[in-house]
């Protein structure tokens, strides 16, 4: 019997649109069929093409028709047609009845439109450059306007500094610091580096940029961004950098208040070529949210225009160091224009280059023509879904997570879903740690992270309470971002449970040789399950239960699915058995879940690979009397250790052993053969130390690592 078929397929490819052919396929038991069409929208478009009988063939009725779609980030369409003279849609989920349709029942397709496949699904690591680690030796020389520390672990300032400025102490955390640090970041699974602003500026954070041209003399130089970008590629590592074209600083050789840079400068001089740079209202300059050291720029303007996005300016100078992609500072304060600009710009030095913006609001909902269009931006720093993850997690909002996980599903384009950012926290928010365990956030705010009391001293010395408690709720969480659609940002230290109050507070140096080795062990691990699990790309997303205890949701593509559940907050109690058998006893290949039992991942595979693998190890030692099958998961019994010796080596191996990274569809004897090199290398080592009597310490290492699966917190 045949069955429906609907397929767009493309024939002629250009930038600014693409030819289609459409062909349906109908049984031909489904009746006297007339006036089929294809309907598609956009936000403020409706495009109606009828398809044209073809032939009958085999039971089948075929039709088919050219269709002309201009680029455009994102189309819903469907089909209709007169069956028997009754409406009949055909149409990508049956919510409703036939003849009727809604924007959640439709297809989504893009037109030239698709985001860079290495930011799908991956996890970012966020570098505050002045903060992370400083791999110069020798001591910052001064400079007008700045303070420097003399010691790593001395406390930021909060607030201005003597001279009443603000955000003008620096640390010296520089470029070839993190290239110092890079086989640590490696180590989280971590493939994309962003890194805030580091030409030069007149801040520690340098969103207010003096001179484009040049890597900040505290940073660096350019050749050690260059050095930087090698070392990252050689690790599979991309690096986006901060791109700050709203505005500059005041103290820049384009502004040049301060005559820091002679006496040119569009504040000193209105006909320097600096002057139509910025953009001015009855003669004045304007400002960023009235900030008079924050001159804003016209994107507008063809002298501005030129100079980053043109050939050989700005942009192209930056990606000629090697960096991947961009991340544009308030972009939707930028120009549609603008940002089409850096589009043409970004994709002229590598096809698949990455521009990330920083968007606080519905994107889609704004209707901005730099998403819509297909043109401009890839994707977004995804805020507005990270303020209903935090609501419900912190507030047991289930609607809200509902009401924005279905926005996204049905307004946005798949690769804008997959390649937004979501974060641990970033350089404007509290730390992560504070906002998952702290009530001092406003949660009638506009968002979930606003601070009650947002005063300097109380930022300043606030200090969490029960750390042991914060870091339970805080893995809890963790575990749930971790696994959701888009990439997922660590800000640097988050990864350790640094902690800070505001936007101020939250910036302190890493505390290299100061880290909470739980917490990093704990982050390692899902990011390495995030690095390797290629389903986690580009799956859908399905909630499965979500309720005020728990969230379970899933992961899937084709027959392969990931099941996450993962509890609101810390307590003993787990799920029922049966539950989660319910969910997952149709699943065929590997699930990981954050099992509800506390912490604890559980891999399951076929009951029939568990016993093979089970039984083939058995022959190994005589333990099949302490090895168990049950319900799909295999059980070890140990016997009690009490010789703290052998304790201390035996935890040793295990931690060794979890850290081995095994293929998610590796067969029986890979695995096999796998583990039992690793355990002989393993016995080499301690022989000195052990009788041949111990043997079952290091297999008793690998049943338990068989029953907790490849992945173990």
């Amino acid at each position: 019997m045949s069955k429906q078929k609907f397929e767009l397929k493309l024939k002629e490819h250009s930038e600014q649109g693409n030819l289609y052919e459409v062909n349906v396929e109908l049984p031909l038991s489904t009746g006297w069929i007339d006036n089929l069409q294809i309907i598609l929208e956009t936000k403020n478009k409706r495009i109606v093409k009828e398809i044209k009988y073809d032939k009958i063939e085999n039971d089948t009725i075929y039709f088919k028709n050219d269709l002309y779609l201009e680029t455009q980030a994102l189309y819903k369409y469907y089909f209709t047609c007169l069956v028997e003279g009754r409406r009949v849609n055909f149409k990508n989920k049956q919510i409703t009845k036939e003849y009727e349709i809604t924007n959640e029942e439709m297809y989504k397709m893009s037109v030239n439109f698709e985001t860079p496949e290495w930011t799908k699904g991956k996890l970012m690591y966020h570098i505050f450059v002045d903060r992370f680690n400083k791999g110069r030796k020798e001591k910052l020389k001064p400079m007008p306007r700045r303070t420097i520390h003399n010691k790593w672990d001395e406390e930021p300032i909060i607030g201005p500094d003597s001279n009443g400025i603000w955000n003008a102490d620096f640390y010296g955390g520089d470029l070839k610091g993190i290239i110092d640090k890079l086989d640590y970041i490696y180590e989280l699974g971590v493939t994309i580096l962003y890194l805030s602003p580091i030409v030069t500026s007149q801040s520690n954070h340098r969103y207010d940029t003096a001179d484009y041209e040049n890597v900040d003399p505290y940073v660096g130089v350019n050749e050690d961004l260059k050095t930087l970008c090698k070392e990252a590629h050689k690790r599979n590592m991309k690096v986006v950098l901060d791109a700050v074209f709203n505005h500059t600083g005041n103290d820049s050789i384009y502004y040049n208040e301060f005559k820091t840079y002679g006496d040119s400068g569009a504040y000193n001089d209105p006909n320097c070529k600096y002057s139509k740079f910025y953009r001015k209202n009855n003669n004045q300059f304007d400002f960023w949210w009235g900030m008079r050291n924050l001159p804003v720029c016209n994107g507008d303007s063809k002298e501005w225009c030129d100079y980053i996005l043109g050939e050989g300016g700005i942009i192209d100078k930056w990606f000629n160091l090697g960096i991947d992609g961009l991340r544009l500072d308030v972009a939707d304060e930028l120009t549609d224009k603008f940002i089409e600009g850096i589009r043409i710009a970004v994709k002229r030095n590598k096809k698949d280059g990455f521009i990330l913006g920083e968007v606080w609001k519905d994107v889609m909902g704004m209707d901005r023509e730099y998403i819509r269009s297909g043109k401009g931006m890839d994707s977004i720093m995804n805020y507005f879904f990270m303020d209903a993850l935090i609501r419900y997690y912190k507030d047991g909002d289930v609607h809200k997570l509902k009401d924005t996980i279905k926005n996204f599903e049905v307004n946005y384009p798949n690769d804008i879903l997959n390649s937004s950012m979501l974060f641990t926290s970033t350089h404007d928010i509290s730390r992560a740690i504070n906002i998952i365990k702290c009530d001092d956030f406003n949660k009638n705010g506009e968002w979930r992270w606003n601070l009650y009391n947002e005063s300097l001293d109380y930022c300043k010395n606030y200090k969490l309470e029960d750390r042991k408690k914060a870091k339970d709720l805080y893995k809890a969480y963790i575990s749930m971002i971790m696994f959701m659609p888009g990439i997922l940002s660590i800000f640097y230290g988050d990864e350790i449970g640094m902690e800070g109050m505001g936007n101020l507070a939250n910036r302190k140096p890493y505390p290299w040789g100061k880290e909470d080795k739980e917490l990093l062990d704990f982050f390692k691990v899902l990011g390495n399950i995030k690095k390797n699990e290629k389903i986690l790309a580009d799956a859908d997303l399905k909630i499965l239960e979500i309720n005020n205890d728990y969230i379970l949701f899933e992961r899937n593509k084709n027959d392969e699915k990931i099941v996450v559940g993962v509890k609101k907050y810390y307590i003993n109690e787990k799920i029922s058995q049966e539950k989660y058998d319910e969910i997952v006893k149709n699943v065929k290949k590997t699930i990981v879940s954050y099992y509800l039992y506390k912490y604890e991942f559980t891999t399951y595979q076929s009951e029939k690979i568990q016993d093979q693998l089970v039984n083939k190890i058995s022959t190994i030692c005589d333990f099949k009397k302490k090895v168990k099958f049950n319900n799909g998961k295999i059980k070890v019994y140990h016997v009690k250790e009490n010789n703290k010796k052998k304790k201390k080596i035996y935890t040793k191996i295990i931690k060794q052993m979890v850290d081995y990274k095994i293929e998610t569809n590796m067969d029986i004897e890979e695995t096999f053969n796998i583990f039992t090199n690793l355990l002989d290398g393993e016995l080499n080592k301690y022989k000195q130390k052990l009788k041949e009597s111990d043997m079952h310490l290091y297999y008793g290492s690998l049943y338990y690592i068989i029953e907790r699966s490849k992945y173990i917190i």
